[in-house]
């Protein structure tokens, strides 16, 4: 890859290259946390369902096991890093924005989905 192919921000020095690298590193990391933790999410939906637990059942369950919330809490930040990475990745292509204003409004959607997603498991493990 040449620098012509590159982002111009990107070709345009060392430090930006590192950050991107970074990002993408980050983001495939992030990916493999939580495709682990979509087929754990999605196992515990199908057994809840086939053994007819309710609500009240899952969430007693969560109380009684400290690794229910610890693993949600896991989910919930590979989510907070995950999504914004790749809504920069979207907003570049799609756009051709850039900048601080960008970094700005994604770390904004990263802090909302990482307060969001630890206000719900802190509600279900209390």
């Amino acid at each position: 890859m040449d620098a012509a192919t590159l982002p111009e921000a990107v070709a345009a020095s060392p430090r930006a290259a590192r950050a991107a690298a970074w990002r993408f590193v980050l983001q495939r990391a992030t990916a493999a946390i939580l495709a682990v933790c979509v087929v754990i999410h999605l196992a515990t939906i199908v057994y809840a369902v086939r053994h007819g637990l309710t609500s009240q059942a899952i969430v007693a369950r969560m109380h009684a096991n400290a690794a229910w919330p610890a693993f949600y809490v896991t989910f919930v930040i590979a989510a907070a890093i995950h999504a914004p990475l790749g809504l920069r990745t979207i907003v570049d292509e799609w756009l051709g924005a850039r900048g601080p204003v960008v970094d700005v409004l994604l770390a904004a959607v990263a802090i909302a989905l990482l307060g969001l997603g630890l206000f719900a498991v802190q509600a279900l493990a209390r």
